[in-house]
C-alpha cells in the first residue's frame, strides 16, 4: 500500500511537459477526471493497444476482433443488470456539498495510516471494509467513516448524510426533436457489444467453441471523485476478451486465462515482484469466480486487469430480454446449451499509466568534471512500446550532413516511427529523446561522408556504437519485434 506522492507529481509533470497526456479542455482550466493523450502519449496508447490486439486475435487463432457501437438499444443494459446494479455506495458531506465514494474515503484513510508507519491498522481497515461492501451493510459503511474520524477534504467537517447507491452509468437523448427522443446509455463497459453479437460472429465466423470475441474502445462512468490522474476517469477505453467455452470447463479456462494475462503484463517489461493477484472479496453478480490483476503504482497496489467467471449470465439473459435463441450446437456433445464466458478486461488507460510508471526514471550521469554532478530524467520504455524508435541527428545543420540524415530519415519513416532534429547541442538533443522514451539516436558526423559509418547511441546504457549506416534500420526492427 506504499503511497509515492512525489513520484506520482514527477509523471504527472513529466506527462505534460514532454507531450504524452493534458488536462482535458486546459485553457477553461479543465474537467475534473477528463484527460487528452497529446502526441507521444496517443502513440504510445496505440502501441499498447496494437501489442494487446496481435497477442488476443492474430496470435491466437480461436479468437477474433471486433468493433460494437458506444450506442446500444437500451434494453441491453436492463438485462445486463446495470441498470438495475451498476452503482456504488457514495455518502455526501451536507456542509460541503461534495459526494464522494465510500471505498474512497476509506482507502485514502488507509493510505494515510500507512504513511505514519501504521500498516497493520491499514489493512485491518481496508478488511472491514471489504467485509461491509460484500455484505452491502451501507449503515456500516458510514459507521466506519465517523469511527475513522474522516472528514470532508474541503469543509474539514464530518457532517455526512446516510451512505447510498448511486447508478454510475451516463445518460443521453437519441434524437433530433427533444419530444421524440428516447433515453439511452453512454456504455458503461465494452463487454456487452460482444455479446449481443455472439451469434452474428459464430455463424458467420464459422467458430467452434471454444472460441473467444475480443474488442477495445471506449466506455463512459459517471465517477464522482477526481483523483489518482488517468488511473480513475469519466472516459476510458478498455481492453477485453470475452471467450466462450462449454458448461463445466470454464473454471479450467479461468485459471488458463488468469495465468497467460499475467505473463502478457510481465512481458511489457513490469518485474514479477511489482505484479500481483487479488481475489475478490465479493463477487459481481453475474461471476463465479473473479481475480484481479494488480501493479504497484506509486498510489499502491491497484487494478490494472480483471479476469471473471461471468457464468452464462450475458448470454441468458439477452436471450430472455430479446426473446431471441442464443445457443450454440456442440457437435462433439450432440447437444444445445448456452455457452460459459471467461472475461479478461483490462484497461487501456492504466496499462498507459503502469508502463509510465514503470519507465520513468531519474539517473546520475558522469560530467567531465568527476565534483559536478548531473541528471538526467528518462522513459525506459520496452523499445516496441517507445513513441518514436530512432532519432535521427546530423551533428551540424552544413556541410551535407543534413541531407544524409533525411536520406536515412525517409528510408527508416517507412518501416517505424523516427523523429528528425537539427536544433541545439548534440547533449540536449539526446536528453530530449532520452525524456520521451526514444531507445535509440544516430548521429551523422563528418566521418559520416568519408567512410558511410554512423554513431548510435543507446538510452538505457549510454552506450555508442560505431556502424555503418546500412545496418540501422535493421537493427532498430529487430530491437521492436
Amino acid at each position: 500500500m506504499a503511497n509515492d506522492q512525489h513520484k506520482l507529481q514527477a509523471i504527472i509533470a513529466h506527462s505534460k511537459e514532454y507531450g504524452f497526456v493534458f488536462p482535458s479542455s486546459e485553457i477553461y482550466d479543465g474537467l475534473g477526471a477528463v484527460y487528452d493523450y497529446g502526441q507521444y502519449g496517443a502513440q504510445l496508447k496505440k502501441n499498447i493497444r496494437d501489442y494487446w490486439w496481435k497477442s488476443m486475435t492474430q496470435l491466437q487463432e480461436n479468437i477474433v476482433g471486433i468493433d460494437a457501437a458506444i450506442f446500444m438499444h437500451p434494453t441491453t443494459w436492463k438485462a445486463s443488470g446495470h441498470v438495475d446494479n451498476f452503482s456504488d455506495p457514495m455518502i455526501d458531506n451536507k456542509d460541503s456539498k461534495k459526494r464522494y465514494r465510500v471505498d474512497h474515503l476509506l482507502e485514502a484513510r488507509a493510505d494515510k495510516l500507512e504513511e505514519e508507519g501504521k500498516a497493520d491498522a491499514a489493512r485491518l481497515l481496508i478488511g472491514k471494509m471489504e467485509q461491509l461492501l460484500s455484505a452491502d451493510d451501507l449503515p456500516g459503511l458510514k459507521t466506519l467513516i465517523l469511527e475513522e474520524g474522516i472528514v470532508c477534504p474541503l469543509s474539514g467537517t464530518a457532517n455526512w448524510t446516510d451512505v447510498r447507491q448511486f447508478n454510475l452509468m451516463f445518460s443521453t437523448q437519441l434524437g433530433s426533436v427533444a419530444g421524440e427522443a428516447g433515453e439511452i446509455y453512454l456504455r458503461p463497459e465494452t463487454a456487452q457489444g460482444i455479446f449481443v453479437n455472439f451469434l452474428n460472429v459464430q455463424k458467420t465466423g464459422r467458430m467452434k467453441i471454444p472460441f473467444g470475441i475480443a474488442q477495445t474502445g471506449k466506455a463512459f462512468r459517471n465517477e464522482i471523485v477526481a483523483r489518482q490522474f488517468i488511473f480513475r476517469m469519466r472516459e476510458f477505453e478498455q481492453m477485453e476478451m470475452q471467450f466462450f467455452v462449454r458448461p463445466g470447463t470454464e473454471l479450467d479456462w479461468y485459471a488458463h486465462w488468469k495465468e497467460t494475462r499475467m505473463q502478457w503484463h510481465r512481458s511489457l517489461g513490469i518485474p514479477e515482484d511489482k505484479l500481483q493477484f487479488h481475489d475478490h472479496a465479493k463477487l459481481a453478480h453475474y461471476a463465479n469466480a473473479a481475480v484481479d490483476i494488480e501493479y504497484n503504482f506509486p498510489i499502491g497496489f491497484k487494478e490494472v486487469e480483471g479476469i471473471h467467471s461471468r457464468t452464462d449470465y450475458d448470454l441468458r439473459r439477452h436471450q430472455e430480454f430479446s426473446g431471441k435463441k442464443i445457443q450454440y450446437f456442440d457437435p462433439e456433445i450432440n447437444k444445445n446449451y448456452i455457452p460459459y464466458v471467461v472475461e479478461t478486461s483490462v484497461g487501456l488507460d492504466r496499462t498507459f499509466m503502469m508502463v509510465l510508471s514503470e519507465a520513468y526514471a531519474e539517473e546520475e550521469v558522469a560530467t567531465a568534471d568527476p565534483a559536478k554532478k548531473d541528471t538526467r530524467t528518462l522513459l525506459k520504455l520496452p523499445p516496441r512500446l517507445s513513441p518514436v524508435k530512432l532519432a535521427v541527428l546530423p551533428l551540424v545543420k552544413k556541410d551535407g550532413l543534413p541531407e544524409i540524415a533525411r536520406t536515412l530519415m525517409d528510408e527508416c519513416k517507412q518501416q517505424f516511427h523516427c523523429i528528425y532534429e537539427e536544433k541545439d547541442s548534440i547533449g540536449k538533443r539526446y536528453r530530449r529523446q532520452d525524456a520521451i522514451g526514444t531507445p535509440f539516436c544516430v548521429t551523422i558526423d563528418h566521418q559520416t561522408r568519408e567512410d558511410q559509418t554512423v554513431t548510435i547511441r543507446y538510452r538505457d546504457s549510454l552506450q555508442q556504437d560505431r556502424l555503418p549506416i546500412s545496418m540501422i534500420s535493421q537493427l532498430v526492427q529487430d530491437a521492436i519485434r
